[in-house]
């Protein structure tokens, strides 16, 4: 069947299936059947098989040395002293008082029983109305990147050395602390696509189907399920979200949205506790075993680290991530510069030019050429600033109904 055929079919359908006035569980059922029957001409066919759309380079896995699992065995007592407490207490406080916690956090109206919700709804349209399409384009992309959070658990749990949750729901603070990282990760996505939705500025199916995507394909950090290089990487992702997440909050309050520079504040302030969480084992990995730890330093650093939504991908243009970068690099959301920065503010935290002892020859070349990486880059940046300059004047964004945004 044709695709428009389908379509003029399955409105058909649902016309004579009101028309029947019978109640609103029986009509999804009956909806659902149709559906099934004829197939979705959106999603592509009901027989078309998903694969990834792009495949990623050739994988190196499980590099980890045996006897590093007793490394992180012996910090099993630390962890729960010292990475356990930056959970919130909030997690521990009943669902009653903890919505009402977030209540005052400047949520989207949340209750559409309530009298007011429409006003609260109108009122946060008013605001949004004067966001532009660039901001858009990175609040939405910031948004999917939070929405692909089962890849980020997934990955954390492929994790060597006896830190990956074994059965779901493991007693171990490596474990536990997963869990309640991704259950506040999630809160995260939750709340940046309903106020998204309630603007009516943005194309919802495609922001849904890239959220789709982006889980299907996964993503590729090359940690080598080392927890070494899987920690060092997640330090460095945390304070890049936290600034991405905070350079959307000033801009919001720029744009006199001040309820939206709340909520990426929110955001920004969480992601900024986790940074510090997974920065302090780093920081303790450097204290037990500086030889191993600066030499997965370097090898996160030499193959650059890439960003967790480096696969997205909307069904439409095969150069989205790209395309959205671009635009925050343009609006200072998150650029080149930052990456450099983030890199020189974890070698003073982690005080890597000043290992002293304890290092091999290899870790002494690993010290010196992370410690010179900051300069590099810098100079990467540049490069980044000249390429933009010759970069297509602009692109259409499927999240803002394919308008163009400039480069």
């Amino acid at each position: 069947m044709a695709s428009t055929a389908k379509d003029s079919f399955l409105i058909i359908a649902d016309l004579v299936i009101l028309s029947w006035r019978v109640d609103s569980l029986l009509y999804i059922l009956l909806a659902v059947a149709v559906r099934s029957l004829v197939g979705s001409p959106r999603a592509g066919g009901a027989n078309k098989r998903f694969a990834p759309r792009r495949e990623v380079a050739a994988q190196v896995t499980h590099t980890l040395p045996p006897e590093k699992k007793e490394v992180f065995e012996s910090l099993e007592p630390w962890a729960a002293d010292s990475v356990l407490p930056f959970l919130p207490r909030r997690q521990r406080l009943p669902l009653g008082r903890l919505d009402a916690h977030l209540d005052r956090r400047g949520e989207p109206p949340r209750r559409p029983c309530s009298g007011s919700f429409h006003d609260e709804v109108r009122e946060l349209r008013e605001r949004a109305a004067e966001l532009p399409d660039d901001y858009l384009v990175c609040l939405v992309g910031d948004m999917v990147t939070e929405e692909a959070l089962p890849t980020y658990q997934t990955m954390l749990n492929t994790l060597d050395g006896g830190v990956r949750d074994e059965t779901g729901a493991g007693a171990s603070s490596w474990a536990v602390w997963t869990r309640a990282w991704a259950a506040e990760e999630n809160r995260h996505g939750d709340l940046m696509n309903k106020y998204l939705y309630l603007t009516g500025r943005v194309d919802m199916r495609q922001i849904e189907k890239t959220i789709h995507y982006l889980i299907g394909s996964g993503m590729d950090p090359r940690t080598e399920n080392d927890p070494y290089m899987g920690y060092i990487y997640t330090t460095f992702q945390e304070r890049a979200t936290f600034i991405s997440h905070g350079n959307t909050a000033r801009h919001a309050k720029r744009h006199g949205d001040v309820a939206l520079a709340r909520i990426c504040g929110t955001v920004a302030a969480d992601e900024k506790r986790h940074e510090a969480a997974y920065a302090r084992i780093v920081a303790k990995l450097f204290e037990v075993d500086p030889d191993y730890t600066v030499r997965a330093f370097a090898a996160m650093m030499r193959k650059t680290v890439a960003m967790p939504a480096h696969l997205m991908h909307d069904g439409r243009d095969d150069r989205l991530f790209h395309h959205f970068s671009a635009v925050a690099q343009r609006l200072g959301v998150y650029t080149a510069a930052d990456y450099a920065a983030i890199l020189e503010f974890l070698v003073a935290r982690w005080d890597v030019a000043g290992l002293a002892s304890g290092l091999s020859g290899e870790g002494r070349r690993a010290q010196d050429f992370v410690c010179s990486l900051g300069p590099r880059f810098r100079r990467l940046e540049e490069r980044a600033q000249a390429a933009a300059k010759r970069a297509p004047a602009a692109a259409p964004f499927s999240w803002i109904h394919g308008r163009q945004v400039q480069l």
